[in-house]
């Protein structure tokens, strides 16, 4: 067997850890999900909201293991595999699981008599092209820098991300309590301070069928040929002075409001594929001057 790096396998590693540690959460709520005791119910949203917390720590030990195998020289097939395996965990699976988790727990309580197998089947439909996706992503990339600029289809991070922060969104709407941390109260924790009447009992029931037909859709985007720009690759490339200025707000953004500003960041990546690939799909494609029959000729005909 060939040598390998420790360093970026080792935050590979992490990436999968934190899957495996938000379906142990997710089965943790579920344990406390049928007690009577408001106190100990209403832990079921901090284990569920720490699930999801999870899953984009996941994706900063992705964000890294790439960039630091490229720097110490130790990218392998090894790692490639091993990332994918981690990938289809942590951003197939884990993301499907706890949104099944979570529609058929609120269901009840919003007056959803949706079916189980429906939401399995949508959240198999999700983790099934994430593990696709990923399989295709290695016969088709090669290791060179070039390679990695951008994707065919949804990047399963990014798709995962979108789900994910759906289901906070939700749940701080459900449990305004989660905006109250121990810094103080978000932006959001006031405003929900300043109007008490913004909860979940004036939340319509549909968003839960709603949740579960997005993780079709996305499934979906993970297995198109809809081209997106690498994040990461993007923000670690050379850039102006005044992009840096632009992260920097947005940093302040994410501190400030981190569950809307991570929905409006992963619905809008993800939109914003869709749209482009409207946009080139509308333009007209430039016409060769010389038709078939003019280029044959000009070289002379067939042998």
């Amino acid at each position: 067997m060939r040598r390998i790096t420790a360093l970026p396998n080792l935050l590979t590693l992490a990436n999968a850890f934190c899957g495996l540690l938000a379906v142990a959460k997710a089965i943790d709520a579920l344990v406390l999900a049928g007690d009577a005791n408001p106190a100990v119910a209403a832990q079921f949203y901090g284990k569920m909201e720490a699930a999801c917390l999870l899953v984009f720590l996941g994706m900063v030990f992705d964000a890294l293991d790439g960039k630091v195998a490229r720097l110490v020289g130790g990218s392998s097939e090894f790692g490639a595999q091993l990332d994918s395996f981690s990938d289809a965990l942590t951003f197939g699976v884990t993301p499907a699981l706890l949104a099944k988790v979570l529609i058929e727990h609120e269901g009840p309580l919003l007056g959803y008599a949706g079916h189980p197998r429906l939401h399995f089947i949508a959240a198999a439909a999700f983790a099934l092209m994430a593990i696709l996706r990923l399989a295709r992503f290695n016969l088709e990339t090669t290791s060179d820098e070039s390679s990695h600029q951008d994707f065919k289809g949804l990047p399963s991070p990014a798709a995962a991300g979108a789900v994910v922060s759906t289901l906070l969104l939700y749940l701080i709407l459900r449990r305004p309590q989660l905006e109250l941390d121990a810094i103080g109260p978000t932006p959001v924790g006031q405003l929900f301070q300043l109007f008490p009447g913004l909860h979940v009992e004036q939340m319509p029931w549909w968003i839960l069928p709603l949740i579960a037909c997005l993780l079709p859709l996305y499934g979906a985007l993970m297995v198109s040929r809809v081209r997106y720009v690498h994040a990461v690759s993007f923000l670690t490339r050379r850039g102006s002075f005044f992009l840096l200025v632009n992260l920097v707000f947005a940093a302040f953004l994410l501190f400030a409001a981190p569950i809307p500003v991570l929905f409006l960041v992963f619905q809008g990546f993800a939109l914003l594929g869709l749209v482009l690939a409207l946009f080139r799909k509308s333009k007209p494609e430039p016409e060769d001057p010389a038709g078939p029959e003019d280029e044959l000729f000009a070289h002379g005909g067939r042998d």
